[in-house]
Parts: structure tokens; C-alpha cells; sequence
């Protein structure tokens, strides 16, 4: 960029406007790092200039890392709160205080705009006229009341077009079975279909009384009349009835729809607890967690709650509980009311029931923040803690990226070879590779894993080559003319296809990072050949082998010429065990799928007359497919059990 044409922050704030607007925040890359609204945007976007006056680490790392700014001006707080939201939530700005939730919510959705109205899961809510119960956090127990109302009140599922339709076709199964009234046939009349969906619609808030009692009527009656098998189907609706009353057990006297909303917080993140009530009971509660919470207040964190949640969510409730008041309050509240197209209001309660119910959730909120970070702590211990028990069994420092070899073959035939990548004590599977052995021919593990090292850190130190010369031609740019970068252009993506033509199973870049330690599948042979082709291209790694018992077991490592024993109860152990697992695994995997896919293919397919029977049987009784070449007649008869007719087959192949 010319320097005439540079982003002037000091020249650029003396333009801000004293009006409401959001305003965007941008790096040297022209990502947009943080989004934020302001009631005046002169007074807001210049604070962050000023001198760094108890603002945080954060946002100071934040604004030295502002290449420009811009912004939108609107006519109020409410239409920049809006605005800001909509760009958080597509631009996800690094330094924002973002919600990580994407999920969706069921629904109840009750089609009472319809002469003859259907019950159906949703996970929109529109202004559709219909009426909508939830949100539900568990989509199973939405589908299962929704298949109980149906059984209880014999609703029609169909989506014909009634009173229009109905004669028209032959009725549903669910017709037939008995679950549903008939409506597409006529037979059962608008007002006493209205009567079956008033129960349903009574069902739904929670009024189960009713249906209780009718219920246990039919049953006494059936069981009186001695139709047993009729009873038994009331009384498994009415258990069904039962269950789903009893998991309501927060009861509200005020019978309204509220949110109440909690959190609990760390130095390093935060949990918002929510519990969805409905009609005076809870439905449902749910847990979120808030990311770049360091050096924001408990009020910032909720107020970036409040707005990321209730902008995504359809259904907004009548009230939301929270612990304490939160800036901005107002504008919020002001928001969700036009957003609801009815009053909303934001309560602190201080007594009563609905503070009871506020402490419920930051105590629910801190229970999973503790359980997070217990699980973190294990998590911890089997991977960056067993690096370390690793690193001092070695007496190593500093590893952090760990790769491991293994080679899989069928009796010395179609060799492969794998490679896996632990970092941090974690699989890496996307730098997980396969090799097809090119210059071996029978069970040789040793010259396989020579091959199959020797490629990796060859075209390792390739791409590392060319990543230099990328870097010399970027510090260059400004002092070479276009023939030139032309031409250096050119000889790069040459020595890239010749790197690509060496050897197919190379993806460039993926190998210029080489592992802090190298793990072999064995002992001292395995080892050595490591540090042979590490020699032989002057890279310095420590190799360590996997010593494995008689019963092919994990028993310890070999470095530097002796074997350590490990504890096996420890975690290290427990690492190095699903390393080598996990090569071995992924070795043979690749080999299974190659020979699925027909992709391995033995010159042993090629015999006319030798199916797959007789092709293991070579494959078992000879080493390397240069004995086979080499046997008589009577040799292969033999050791492969083969009839003469075959062996003469087999023999007549390789000798013509």
C-alpha cells in the first residue's frame, strides 16, 4: 500500500462522529478482531487509544494489534445493540466475548390455525399463527410426548388438506391401528375433534388430571368387563401419563413463562446455567460456556450472554432472573420487548422462591465448571502429564510432538508402512500418514522401516527447502522486478512437481515438521535403523524403542543402548501403549482397505487357474514371492499342497 493511502488512526478518530454505531476493529491481515457498539462513537473508540489506564492485558494485546477501524452509524442504542450482534455472530471476532453454542431447540408445534389442527416436533419458531410450546432441551422426550398426546387424543399426522380433502383416498395406517380419530374420512366432527385437541392443548400446560382420571376409568371399566388385553393398553398409557408429570418437579406459583439465568466463573473461562420455565414448570435446563472472559467484569460477561443467547433463540420468556443488575439493562430489555412483540423484563429477585431458584443455577452453573475442570485435570494427566513422566524417564526436555512407525504386511507381500503423530499427548490424525513400500520384496521389517524413514525425512527436509526459498522470495518482493518473481515462481513449483513425481504418496507440506522424539516399534534393531537414516541426512532426533514381551505386550523402552524399565501403572505407560496401538492399528487398517478396494494387487492374480484359495496357500508355505519363481514342480506340489495341474500352472508362469 502507498504510504499516502495508509490507515491514519490519529487523522481517522478526529472524523468519529458523537452519534450511536458500531464500530469494527482490524489487523494487519483485515480481519476484523473485535466488534463493539457505543451510545457516542467519538467518546468509545477513542478510549482504546489513550493510555493504558487498568484496562487489562487483553485488551491491550487487542489494541496493539489494531491496524484500522470503521464503523456504522445508527439512529439508536437499540439498532447498534442489534447490529453489533448480527456482526459478532458472523464475523466471530477473536477478542469478543463469544457464546459457544450452536445449538437449535425443539419445539411443540400445535397447528391451531387449521380447521382440524396437527401436533408436530419443530425446531423453528415462526409467526405462523400456530402455537408453540418449549423450548425443550431433550428432543427425545419432545418426540415421545408427542407420540403419547397423539396415542391419548387420537390426532390426526397427515398433512391433507381437511375439511377439503376429507373422503378423498384411503384413511392411514394410524387410522386402522386405532390412533388416530378418522378426520380425513368424515366420521368424526369438527367441534368434537376441537374437544380431543382442547385435552391436548390441556396436556401440554401441565393439567394432566384429567386425562388421569379418564384414564384409570377406562382401565377399571375394561378390567370389569374382563377385556383384559384393553385394560393393560389404558393402563400403560396412563404410566406413560404419570412419568411425564413426574419429571416436572420445579413448581412456580405465578404460572408464567421465565428464564432464570446464572453463572460461575475461573481466571480463564466462564459457565451460564439457564432453567427453561414454562407455565409455572421447568422444562428443561441448559449450560453454556464463555470464552475470552480474562479481565471481564461478571456484569460484561452476562451482558455478552443475554444478547448472543436471546438473538439466536425464538422464543423469548416474559421475565429473565438474574443475579445481579447488568449494564445496559435497559437497551436489553428494550430489545427483547420489540424482538417479542410484548413487554420483557430482566429481574434481580432478592427473596422468595425466584431467588432461591436464581442461587439453584449459579450453584448448578459452578458444579459444571468444577466438573469441567476436574475432567480437564485428567485429561491433563493422561496426555501433557504422561509426556513429562516420558520426558523424565528419558531425561529429555521440551517434547511436545512424538511420531511412531509401524509396518504391515501378509506373509511378506504387499508391504506397508504407517505413520502416527502425538502431540501434547493427543493423536494428531491429520498429520497421520501411509506408505506403500516401493523397494522391498518380502518380509523385510527392517528395510521397510529404512524406506519409509528415509522418505519421510527427505521430503521433510524438501518442503523445509522450499519453505526457505518462499521466504527469501517474500523479503525480496520489494526489490526484484516482475521477471524475476516470475521466474523464481516457476522454479519453485518445478521443484515442488519433482518432489510430487519421486514419490506419490507425499503431500507438500505436511512433513517439514520433524518430531521432538521418534518412537520405533521394537527394540534395539528397529532403533538403530532410525538412527542410521537419521545420520545419513544429518538430523539430530532421539530414537526410543517399544520393548514388547513374548505375549507381544508393552514392557518398556530402549534408549541409548538399554532397555528402562516403566512402571505399567503409570500414565507415560499407559501413552506409550496407545501410541504403539495406535500405529500398528492404523498400519493394518490401510493394508485391510487397500485389499478391500482391490488396490493391492499380487503378480500371484495373474496365474490363470489360481484362485484366492490357492494364492494363500503359495503365500503361507513361501517367504518372498522370489522362492515361488525359484520351486520346481514337485516343491510346490509340496509345501502348498497344491494338486500337480496347479504347480505346473504355477511353475509354467514364471518360466516362459
Amino acid at each position: 500500500m502507498d504510504e499516502e493511502k495508509r490507515f491514519d488512526i490519529s487523522e481517522e478518530l478526529k472524523k468519529l462522529p458523537d452519534r450511536p454505531g458500531v464500530y469494527l476493529m482490524h489487523d494487519q491481515y483485515d480481519t476484523i478482531i473485535y466488534v463493539g457498539k457505543a451510545v457516542n462513537l467519538n467518546n468509545r473508540v477513542r478510549s482504546y487509544f489513550r493510555e493504558k489506564i487498568g484496562r487489562g492485558p487483553k485488551i491491550d494485546k487487542m489494541v496493539s494489534l489494531i491496524e484500522r477501524f470503521e464503523y456504522i452509524i445508527t439512529d439508536t442504542e437499540l439498532e447498534a445493540l442489534v447490529l453489533e450482534n448480527n456482526l459478532i455472530k458472523e464475523y466471530r471476532p477473536k477478542y469478543n466475548t463469544m457464546l459457544r453454542d450452536d445449538k437449535t431447540y425443539p419445539y411443540i408445534k400445535v397447528t391451531i390455525n387449521e380447521a382440524y389442527p396437527r401436533i408436530y416436533f419443530s425446531r423453528e419458531m415462526k409467526k405462523d399463527k400456530a402455537r408453540y410450546f418449549g423450548p425443550y432441551t431433550s428432543a427425545a422426550a419432545v418426540k415421545d410426548t408427542i407420540d403419547l398426546i397423539n396415542k391419548l387424543y387420537r390426532l390426526r399426522t397427515c398433512t391433507r388438506s381437511l375439511p377439503r380433502d376429507c373422503g378423498k383416498g384411503r384413511p392411514c395406517l394410524n387410522y386402522h391401528i386405532g390412533q388416530c380419530s378418522g378426520a380425513c374420512t368424515g366420521e368424526i366432527s369438527k367441534e368434537k375433534y376441537q374437544e380431543q385437541l382442547k385435552g391436548a392443548l390441556d396436556f401440554l400446560n401441565g393439567n394432566y388430571a384429567p386425562i388421569q382420571r379418564e384414564l384409570r376409568e377406562k382401565m377399571q371399566a375394561a378390567s370389569e368387563a374382563m377385556q383384559y388385553e384393553e385394560a393393560i393398553k389404558y393402563r400403560d398409557l396412563l404410566e406413560s401419563v404419570i412419568n411425564v408429570s413426574q419429571k416436572q418437579k420445579i413448581e412456580d406459583s405465578a404460572q408464567g413463562d421465565k428464564d432464570i439465568v446464572a453463572l460461575a466463573r475461573d481466571e480463564h473461562d466462564a459457565v451460564v446455567q439457564v432453567f427453561f420455565v414454562r407455565a409455572g414448570r421447568m422444562v428443561g435446563r441448559e449450560h453454556f460456556y464463555m470464552t475470552h472472559t480474562e479481565d471481564e467484569t461478571t456484569s460484561d460477561i452476562m451482558t455478552s450472554f443475554l444478547k448472543q443467547f436471546y438473538a439466536g433463540t425464538p422464543f423469548i420468556p416474559k421475565e429473565i432472573m438474574l443475579p445481579e443488575v447488568t449494564e445496559e439493562q435497559t437497551v436489553i430489555e428494550n430489545w427483547l420487548t420489540e424482538k417479542k412483540g410484548s413487554r420483557v423484563y430482566l429481574r434481580t429477585p432478592k427473596i422468595g422462591q425466584k431467588e432461591k431458584l436464581v442461587e439453584l443455577a449459579a450453584k448448578n452453573a459452578a458444579l459444571v465448571l468444577n466438573q469441567d475442570k476436574e475432567r480437564i485435570k485428567r485429561e491433563e494427566g493422561r496426555t501433557i502429564g504422561a509426556v513429562k513422566e516420558i520426558q523424565e524417564l528419558l531425561s529429555l526436555e521440551g517434547i511436545v510432538r512424538m511420531e511412531a512407525y509401524d509396518i504391515s504386511n501378509i506373509s511378506g507381500f504387499e508391504n506397508v508402512g504407517s505413520m502416527v503423530v502425538y502431540e501434547k499427548g493427543k493423536p494428531k490424525r491429520s498429520d497421520y500418514r501411509k506408505f506403500k513400500i516401493k523397494t522391498v520384496a518380502g518380509p523385510d521389517d527392517y528395510a521397510c522401516m529404512r524406506e519409509v524413514l528415509t522418505r519421510r525425512f527427505l521430503h521433510g527436509l524438501e518442503e523445509k527447502q522450499i519453505s526457505r526459498m518462499q521466504d527469501e522470495d517474500t523479503q525480496e518482493q520489494n526489490t526484484k522486478d516482475q521477471d524475476t518473481q516470475e521466474k523464481n515462481v516457476k522454479e519453485k513449483n518445478k521443484r515442488k512437481q519433482d518432489i510430487k513425481e519421486q514419490d506419490e504418496t507425499i503431500e507438500i507440506g505436511k512433513f517439514n515438521r520433524f518430531p521432538d522424539l521418534l518412537l520405533m516399534d521394537g527394540g534395539r534393531g528397529q532403533v538403530n535403523i532410525a538412527l542410521e537414516v537419521l545420520k545419513e541426512l544429518n538430523l539430530d532426533i532421539p530414537v526410543c524403542g517399544m520393548v514388547k514381551d513374548d505375549n507381544h505386550r508393552t514392557r518398556g523402552l530402549y534408549y541409548h543402548n538399554k532397555e528402562i524399565p516403566i512402571d505399567r501403572s503409570s500414565e507415560g505407560f499407559k501413552l506409550i501403549t496407545r501410541i504403539q496401538d495406535e500405529a500398528h492399528r492404523f498400519a493394518i487398517e490401510y493394508h485391510r482397505s487397500l485389499r478391500t478396494k482391490d488396490q493391492v494387487h499380487s503378480v500371484l492374480d495373474d496365474i490363470p487357474g489360481i484362485g484366492p484359495s490357492r494364492r494363500r496357500s503359495l503365500m503361507k508355505a513361501f517367504d518372498t514371492l522370489e522362492d515361488i519363481k525359484m520351486a520346481a514342480v514337485e516343491e510346490i506340489m509340496e509345501r502348498a499342497g497344491l494338486p500337480r495341474g496347479a504347480a505346473e500352472k504355477v511353475y509354467a508362469f514364471f518360466h516362459k
